[in-house]
């Protein structure tokens, strides 16, 4: 029993290690999510679309700029999120989001595997310059499963939308100019 308890353990703390390791691979930083800017909090855990309440804060400004958009093999993390084979091919398309200002305030990078962009789901390979959020949340509320990290380009949340039966991960970091624009709206409310 105390051999299966010990093996049981030294597979844990293996798990932990190679979790800990993966999240630093991938420029994680070890910030506690204790230390999330008040500011900033709701916005990481907001549901909805975030084009809409972008749109909103900036007065009806908004536009979104690509930056790069390619064909990529699943990443281990991505892969098991999904509940696909890491093997599997995704489109990877990444873009800058500008609110009322000309700094972008939210570098957006959406994974979509080949197998999810099939049916309705063509249409997020076409965005151009289009918001995804303007065809994900037309009609249906997607279901969304969300975490929040920290990365070294700032805090971000990760969503892994369901919506017509298809899977993908949308991951929004939000930018420096973005929190002293958020920061200098609340205090300018209080």
């Amino acid at each position: 029993m105390a051999i299966k308890s010990f093996s049981v353990t030294l597979t844990a703390f293996k798990i932990i290690c190679s979790d800990m390791q993966q999240k630093r691979r991938i420029g994680q930083a070890q910030k506690p999510l204790k230390n999330i800017p008040p500011y900033l909090y709701d916005w990481l855990y907001a549901s909805g679309s975030l084009t809409q309440q972008l749109t909103r804060l900036a007065h009806g400004q908004f536009h979104v700029e690509p930056i790069h958009s390619s064909f990529e093999r699943l990443k281990l993390r991505d892969s098991t999120w999904l509940k696909m084979p890491s093997y599997h091919t995704s489109w990877v398309r990444e873009a800058f989001l500008f609110g009322c200002e000309d700094i972008p305030w939210v570098k957006a990078k959406s994974i979509f595997p080949i197998l999810s962009l099939q049916k309705k789901a063509r249409i997020f390979r076409h965005l151009g310059t289009k918001p995804i959020g303007f065809f994900l949340f037309q009609r249906t509320l997607p279901l969304c499963e969300r975490r929040v990290v920290y990365l070294n380009e700032g805090w971000t949340r990760q969503s892994c939308y369901t919506w017509h039966g298809c899977k993908f991960i949308v991951q929004e970091t939000f930018l420096p100019a973005f929190e002293n624009f958020i920061r200098e709206y609340e205090y300018s409310k209080a």
